[in-house]
């Protein structure tokens, strides 16, 4: 992190990327999505951080994205579990959440299906992350920093 810290990105094995990127912000709102897939499918290897650590900084970082960013993520949750076979309903029911409808949906039940697509379905979680990612920057557990520093060294080269 010490080097990352300093610039100093030399040692990633990855393939460069073709921007520069100021900060986050700037990534989110100028990087392709294949591009956030791909750095976002590597950083969020559901090996590298247990569901037990993910949970708990999920529900923070929901809490503080914006009303409309949340209803963004709770849509994108449910359009993905939806190709699997699961309706809207059927996870209110399994999830025990308030409403079905991702415009009515608080923080907590935002959070459940988040921790549900992390635990059962990791490859939908990694594609939400990298569509909806405002989500990202809320995120604080070391593990998941760690995780997301080979993110970070991309939009942080100069």
């Amino acid at each position: 992190m010490s080097d990352l810290a300093g610039g100093n990105v030399e040692s990633l094995n990855s393939s460069p990327v073709e921007e520069n990127y100021d900060n986050f912000d700037d990534f989110a709102n100028r990087s392709s999505r294949e591009e956030r897939h791909g750095l976002f499918r590597r950083a969020f290897d559901h090996d590298k951080v247990s569901p037990q650590q993910m949970e708990p900084e999920l529900q923070k970082a929901i809490a503080q994205i914006k009303p409309n960013e949340r209803d963004d993520v709770a849509r994108e949750f449910f359009k993905h579990l939806k190709k699997r076979g699961l309706s809207e309903k059927d996870l209110e029911k399994q999830l025990s959440l308030s409403t079905h409808h991702a415009s009515r949906m608080n923080a907590d039940d935002v959070s459940k299906l988040a921790s549900f697509a992390y635990h059962s379905h990791p490859d939908i979680f990694q594609d939400v992350m990298a569509d909806q990612p405002a989500l990202i920057k809320f995120l604080s557990n070391p593990l998941v920093g760690a995780a997301l520093g080979a993110v970070a060294s991309k939009w942080l080269r100069r």
